[in-house]
This record gives C-alpha cells, structure tokens and sequence, in this order.
C-alpha cells in the first residue's frame, strides 16, 4: 500500500498510473503538480488525484512514492525542484523513454545518485494527452522496464516493481545502457521514421495528390507521426548516440535494398521481405523472434490442465505433424540444393527452435503457414554465423542434431536452451564428436552450453553406441557428411531412422547392414518435397485413451508407422488393445496408415526389453494403460527414461502414486499394479508428455484430475486441449 503518492505530470501516463492504484486499491492519497491549472482540476474532478500543487517541493513533502511524467528535458528542473524536500523513505521513479538522460540528470541535480532512485519506463501509451486520455487498464499486460543503478537499494526496487504489478503490468530489469539500445531500435527509431516519411511527403509538390491516394497501408504505418512533437524531440536529444547509431545502421539497410531492387534481384527481396514477415508474424503473435523459448515458457509457467472424470474418445482426428521428421526436414532442406517443400510440419515450439535457428544462419524458409514450409537450400557449406547465440529452447533433438551438423561447417557457434534442456547430458553427443577432431565444449558438467569452434576438417570414424539412441546415432551420422573417409554408427539395439530415410531421399547414400549403418563424407543433398506424417508419439495419448475408456471407437489418421516406431502399437496389443491398421501406405520413403482403435480390456504384461528403444517416449502413456489394466505390469532396461525432460520414471511413479495407483519406481523402470485409482492433483515437472498422459488417465479416474505446469506441451502438441475436446476428453486449460 502506498501511503502518499506524488506524480509530477498528470497526464495520459501519470493519470493512468493514478487510476491503476485506486482501481487495485493499493494508494491511500494522490497529489498532483504541473503547471495547468485547468489540466489539474480536471483531475481532481475526475477522481484521478486528491488534491494538486504547482510546486514540486511541497508536492513530494511526506510522499513515499514519486513518480515524474515530465518530458525528459524537464527531468533535471524536477529533480533539483525536490531535493531537500524528500522523506528519507521517499522512492523516485519515472516514466522517460531514455534512461541514460535520466540517470544524468538526478546526479547532476543530487549529486550523487539517490539509493532511492528506481529508473522506470512503462512501454504503453496512446496518441492522445491529457488527463483525460487516462484509463486505469492502460498498462495492464503491458511491459514495464526498470533500470536500477548500482547505487539503487533492492528495497527500492521492489517497491517500485509491486506498484507497476498492481497496475496489471509485466515487470523486467536491464541496465541502462542496453535499455536505451533496445528502445532506440523499437520505438525511437520507427517513430523517427514515420515522423521523417510524412514530412517529406507534405513537402513534395505533389503532396495534395499523395495523400489523397493514401491507402489503409500508409495511415497504419504513419499513426505514430501524430505523436507529441515536443516529447519526441527531447527523446531524440537525451537518446541521441543510441539512436544515431540505429539511424545509420537502418540507412544502410535501405541503401542495400535500393540497389537490390535497382538490379531486379527478386530472390534477395524475397528473402528480404519474407524473413521480415516471419518476423512481423511471430511479434503479432507474441513470440518474438529473437525472444528465447526459456521466457516464453517462464512467461505460462503457470499453464495447468484441469480434466474432468470420465468420457470416452470418438470419431476421426490428425495429431499433430512427426516432431522428429519436422526437424530434420528444415536441417537437410536448409543443406540441400534448391527449393524444398514440406507438408505437415509441426509448428510446436521444439520443431519452430530448429527453424529459427537455420534463419539465423541465413536460410530463407518461408512459413509455416498451415503445416507448409518451403526451404530456399543454400547447399553444403552455405550457412553463415548467426549475430547471437542460437537458442533451442526446450528441444534436446535440436541441440543434438545440431551438434554434429555444425560441427564441420567452420563456424564459431554456441547452442543454448532453457533451463530444463541446460541440464540434460550433452557429452553422449560431444564425446563422439570430440573423436571426430570436432572442438565442442560443454560445462564441468558436460551440459549446455554447447560452444562449437571452427575446425579445418573432420574425421570419419567407426563407433559403436554406448546405449541405443537415435540422437545420438544422427549427431554422429550428420557429422559424417562433413568427415574424410566412411564414418559408420553400430547400435545396441534399433532406434528410429528418420535420419537414414530422409537422407535417402535427398539423394543421399546410406549403407545399412544389420545394426550397422555407414556413409561417406563429401557428398550433396538435392532438394525434395516432404510429407510428415501425424506423430506416433502423439497418437499414443489417444492410443491409450481410447483403449481403457469404455465405449471408445477413435480413428487415428496418416500415422507414421516407421518400424523403428512402432513399438507402442506392439506393447498395447500385447496388453490387449483392440488397434486396427488401417489403409497402409508409403509417403516420401515413410510408412504411414490409419489406425482404428476401441475400447478393450487390458491386462498386465512383462515389457520385451527388444520393444523399448522402440517406444521409448510412449512410455509414460504406456504406464497410463499400465495402471489400468489387470494385474501387473514390469518395465526393464529403460534407463534412458531418467534423462528425458524429466526423470520420467520417477515424476509418473510420483503422480501415479497420488492417484492412488501401486506404482513402484526401479533404477531401469517400474513395476505397476492395475486398478481402480482416483482423482487428484498431479505436477508434471514441465514434461509435455507427462502432463497429456495424465490427462488421458482422467478417462478411468474416479474424479477429476488437475495437471501442474502444462506449458511445455506446446512443444510437440500445439492445441492439445482442443484436439482432444473434440474426440471426446474434456480439458480446461488454467492461467495462474
């Protein structure tokens, strides 16, 4: 609760802020200071401020909140105006949109920085002024930055950060500096030129004519030129060096376009105006391009599910597009000679990391746009060093696939991740590398991470798996085709060969005999179209679902049925599953069919060990089954489990076990005794498949049950709780 509020400058931005903190009720008195009088009754009238003065001094007497809505070249006078009239708990923060200006003016006026000084700019606002442009909701989900000095107390910005979340508002932190970087380059600069467009227009003699024909396009792109010019002038003065530097840099940008479009290149402007689409399209969207999957998982942690009791699943669905093809779909078209299209891509946040990814090495991908991405190949050696780091988000497939590929290109790249992928092992794909003369350096403890050095070349080598991993078996095989000689991968046991199909059909030689597959460095890749077929992994909720929930009749459509796959369709029928296959086909060197299935009785089983690698990340749906079929069910020689997102074995044994079900968690797997089991709540630790499995349990549970920490599942299921509202499961997803 703020006792006294002082705001200097009740307009648009101080008005709203007042009316924000009544509405939440977090102020017991507001005072107002300015110099229009009339601006300042009005106020009052309107119940924005208690009372008001013309004097700062006495405005900011007994306040334990001030907040300054000046224009910047006022700053100075507002802070010399308040000195030796502070309470000593009194905190300072402020609205400019220059925070180096700012920061200078409150020493020059103090001088020494108070430790009471919080640096602030909400990034919210309208085209109109005054008071009673004012409205409480103006920054309710909107970003506030705050700019603390070294010399800020933590108590003070805490306050300061409580006031603005009061208001509604999203509350980040950055240094001075980087804020008036940042700012010069998102709002300065494109008001400079809406500002520098339109008065170079009404200046040509044919203006009267211009904007007469001026359509929607010019009125939206130049609304921001009705912005207030004696702000904007202070902003481009305190903000100068910034500003000056993005001006130039955008100058030659347009310098670079002019002579692109001089010379009839149309490939370079479509590339051009493509990734500046893709761009637009994503901010829109709320995903900014180069906004980390780390903040946008941490900006939903809060997603939970909420599945009602009961029901059963019916009629005919597609599941998302296979996660694993999407991604090597944008990694070989990105290497491949001409134009690649792909159908069915996945746009889940994983899938979407990898696609990000090659744009930042310079590869014009269109799309996606409805499952549709079209790859401009840039060949063999063409990628380029991307400006930053590439972030892959959540997705372990990405950082391990990338690994190899990149590890011949000689370049200088890091790979990061959200905190989830910066703590899964990283060496099983390094230590393979590292042999190939590979330069790739993780943390102590062999995470990401991962920074890859420039190499002459690489060398083929013959290895042999530690454990069965189709990551692992791809990094080594991707590396390959940048190596000297035949480099070759022998596997334990069969994983998934997308890599090997898909390299085949880009033209690619692959050589298999038995557990051993080899491939000599050196050759091309030749652009193809690819259709991805729906996720196995992500049929298996349904798959599942519809097996236990009586009254069930669900058909799975264009499933990829690729037989190191497969192993979830195997496991379930042996427990009993009534799982048709249906209109078996083969699309693009993979197999796909629909599959029909229906609610059967199932019963436990001892898991083949040779299904595992088969199934590995249908297991926590398959425990799902487990726990309600009869008997009991053993899980061996899954170990790998433990390393996914999550410890799988121990986060289902954990949820199952508050449900109620006999779940005992073992180092390689679990052994779990079907029943009847209950409602409940459980955490799925961020796991995307955690999170759906237990949302299909809700099937066979007693009551209803609620599911923590769900965001993650837009990494490989993007409009889960719609697609499986529609067959029949009734999901509700929670904010908060």
């Amino acid at each position: 609760m703020i006792r006294r509020l002082a705001i200097i400058g009740v307009g648009l931005i101080g008005g709203s802020l007042a009316r924000a903190l009544r509405e939440a009720g977090e102020v017991k008195e507001i005072i107002g200071c300015g110099r229009g009088k009339e601006n300042l009754e009005k106020a009052v009238e309107l119940g924005v401020i208690d009372s008001y003065t013309h004097d700062i001094g006495e405005a900011v007497e007994g306040a334990d909140m001030v907040f300054l809505a000046v224009p910047l070249g006022a700053m100075k006078d507002a802070f010399t105006a308040m000195r030796g009239h502070l309470a000593p708990d009194a905190v300072i923060t402020d609205g400019g949109s220059s925070k180096g200006s700012v920061v200078a003016d409150a020493e020059a006026a103090f001088g020494d920085l108070p430790a009471m000084l919080v640096p602030g700019h909400p990034i919210a606002g309208t085209e109109r002024n005054g008071v009673e442009a004012s409205f409480a909701g103006l920054y309710r989900d909107r970003r506030v930055i705050l700019t603390p000095t070294d010399t800020t107390s933590p108590e003070a910005t805490a306050r300061v950060r409580a006031m603005w979340e009061a208001c509604g508002a999203e509350v980040s932190e950055m240094s001075v500096e980087h804020h008036d970087e940042v700012l010069a380059a998102t709002s300065h600069l494109p008001h400079m030129l809406a500002f520098g467009l339109v008065d170079a227009l009404s200046r040509m003699k044919e203006n009267d004519e211009i904007f007469r024909y001026a359509a929607g396009g010019f009125r939206d792109f130049t609304r921001i030129a009705s912005s207030n010019p004696v702000m904007w002038r202070d902003v481009c003065v305190a903000n100068g060096p910034a500003l000056s530097k993005m001006l130039a840099a955008f100058a030659e940008e347009m310098n670079d376009l002019a002579q692109t479009i001089a010379a009839g290149d149309g490939e370079h402007l479509l590339e051009v105006f493509t990734r500046a689409k893709e761009a637009r399209d994503r901010f829109v969207d709320g995903l900014p391009s180069r906004q980390s999957t780390e903040q946008i998982i941490l900006s939903n942690s809060n997603i939970s599910f909420h599945v009602s009791s009961g029901g059963a699943l019916k009629g005919h669905l597609r599941v998302p597009g296979d996660k694993s093809i999407s991604h090597r779909s944008i990694m070989l078209g990105s290497l491949a000679e001409g134009i690649t299209h792909v159908s069915g891509f996945l746009e889940g946040e994983d899938s979407l990391a990898t696609l990000n990814a090659f744009r930042q090495m310079g590869v014009l991908i269109e799309g996606p746009e409805n499952g549709r991405v079209v790859i401009h190949g840039v060949g063999m050696q063409g990628l380029k060093t991307p400006d930053g780091a590439l972030d892959l988000g959540n997705s372990g497939t990405s950082m391990r696939l990338l690994a190899g590929l990149l590890a011949g290109q000689g370049l200088d790249l890091t790979l990061t991740g959200d905190a989830s992928l910066s703590s899964r092992p990283m060496r099983r794909v390094t230590d393979p590398l590292m042999l190939m003369g590979a330069q790739v350096e993780t943390t102590e403890a062999g995470t990401a991470p991962l920074h890859i050095r420039p190499v002459d070349t690489l060398r083929a080598i013959d290895y042999e798996l530690p454990v069965a991993s189709a990551q692992v078996k791809s990094c080594v095989l991707l590396a390959g085709l940048y190596a000297d000689g035949e480099t070759c991968v022998t596997e334990p046991a069969p994983t998934r060969d997308h890599t090997e199909r898909m390299l085949r059909g880009f033209g690619y030689e692959v050589q298999r005999n038995g557990n051993r597959v080899c491939l000599w460095g050196g050759g091309k890749l030749t652009a193809c179209d690819i259709d991805v077929p729906a996720d196995i992994s992500s049929a298996a909720f349904f798959l599942v679902g519809a097996s236990i929930a009586p009254g069930s009749d669900l058909t799975l459509e264009h499933v990829g049925m690729n037989p190191t796959r497969d192993g979830i369709i195997t496991i379930l029928r042996l427990m009993g599953a009534d799982i048709e296959i249906q209109n078996e086909r083969d699309v693009g060197g993979e197999p796909v069919a629909d599959l029909r299935v229906r609610h059967a009785p199932l019963k436990g089983i001892r898991i083949p060990e040779d299904q595992v690698p088969l199934a590995i990340d249908e297991f926590p749906a398959v425990f799902v089954a487990a726990a309600c079929a009869e008997g009991e069910t053993v899980l061996t020689g899954a170990e790998e489990l433990r390393v996914k997102e999550s410890d799988r074995i121990q986060v289902m044994a954990d949820g199952l076990q508050t449900l109620g079900v006999d779940a005992r968690p073992t180092p390689d797997g679990m052994i779990i005794k079907g029943g009847p089991f209950h409602g409940g709540e459980v955490e799925s630790h961020g796991d995307h498949r955690i999170a759906m499995s237990f949302a299909m349990a809700a099937l066979r549970a007693d009551g209803d049950i609620h599911i923590r920490d769900c965001a993650n599942v837009n990494t490989s299921f993007p409009a889960f709780d719609r697609i499986a509202g529609k067959a029949g499961l009734h999901v509700e997803v929670k904010h908060g």
